[in-house]
């Protein structure tokens, strides 16, 4: 076992490398090739920086390790909310001013309770993963529409997150070894888990809740308190809800339109609508103009452990 902790927290910092060169390769080309600094900032804030859990997901299911992907996908959101944003509150409180955030925070309410409902049957089929993706769509171009009604501050800090130095061809280099940190890291994490989560008597399913999702969310969580420490409030919310959204809408999506997901009775009545409340604490936290304090992260923190407890505590 210990080998596969070693080999699982190097998969995790190839895959934490990997997505910081890809955030810096991707805006830098994104400019070059005519984006303005702030749409680069947007996409990259809300969705780009969840690459690393796609590559994992994606991995796991070439693997066939379907229910690790989706323990994940759903795992990861609760990590994001519980651990991402607790963490990043606890350390500095944020102040919230992106306008979008609120509907978008509507938008990932419904998208869970749309995968729950999907799931129902007990399989995610191939065209309600395409309904799923073509909200991913929708999200993305009201994101792009809505932004030009940002407040100063907002922009500002979206231009400055996609901030980066360097030539056409630095970029491109930079995008090649990302996708290579991202493919060896993923295979890393992905074999690895599995062995931990045997050794601790967890299924597949679980092993992805708890083992990859807490583990992925790590470098995301460090990160996040380093731009909360900076005043960047914004940013960490809006990583939080458009990667829980990423989540739901583009890997649980992309995953049925593959070839069907099969949804585990248990994971449809307990994880997702443990996911759902989770983002569903966000809504009195999120309104405009409004500050998340450290008793807020402290309480979200509480929720999450609260979580893996009862994950635990229903292993025996």
């Amino acid at each position: 076992m210990l080998t596969a902790i070693g080999l699982f927290v190097l998969g995790l910092a190839l895959l934490a490398l990997g997505g910081d060169s890809l955030v810096k390769g991707a805006s830098g080309l994104a400019q070059r090739l005519g984006a303005s600094p702030f749409v680069a900032g947007l996409v990259l804030v809300a969705f780009a920086t969840s690459l690393p859990e796609l590559a994992v997901n994606a991995r796991a299911v070439f693997a066939g390790e379907p229910a690790l992907a989706l323990g994940n996908a759903v795992g990861s959101n609760i990590a994001n909310v519980g651990l991402t944003l607790g963490a990043a509150a606890l350390a500095a409180p944020l102040v919230v001013r992106w306008r979008a955030l609120a509907p978008l925070l509507l938008v990932l309410l419904l998208a869970t309770l749309a995968v729950i409902g999907f799931g129902w049957d007990g399989q995610l089929s191939r065209g309600e993963g395409g309904l799923l993706l073509a909200g991913f769509v929708g999200v993305l171009v009201f994101a792009l529409v809505r932004a030009r009604d940002e407040r100063p501050g907002v922009i500002d800090a979206l231009q400055a997150f996609a901030a980066t130095r360097g030539g056409l061809g630095l970029h491109v280099v930079r995008l090649v070894v990302a996708a290579g940190l991202l493919y060896y890291g993923a295979g890393l994490v992905v074999g690895a888990a599995p062995r931990i989560g045997m050794a601790l008597g967890m299924e597949s399913l679980v092993t992805g809740l708890l083992v990859v999702a807490i583990g992925t969310a790590l470098p995301e969580m460090a990160a996040a308190v380093a731009a909360a420490r900076r005043g960047q409030g914004d940013i960490v919310a809006g990583h939080v809800i458009g990667s829980c959204l990423f989540n739901l809408l583009v890997v649980i999506g992309g995953m049925a339109v593959v070839g069907g997901v099969p949804a585990p009775a248990s994971f449809v009545r307990f994880e997702l609508p443990v996911a759902f409340l989770f983002a569903l604490l966000l809504v009195p936290l999120l309104r405009g103009g409004t500050t998340v304090s450290r008793l807020e992260g402290a309480l979200l923190l509480a929720a999450l452990l609260a979580w893996v407890g009862i994950e635990l505590a229903m292993l025996g």
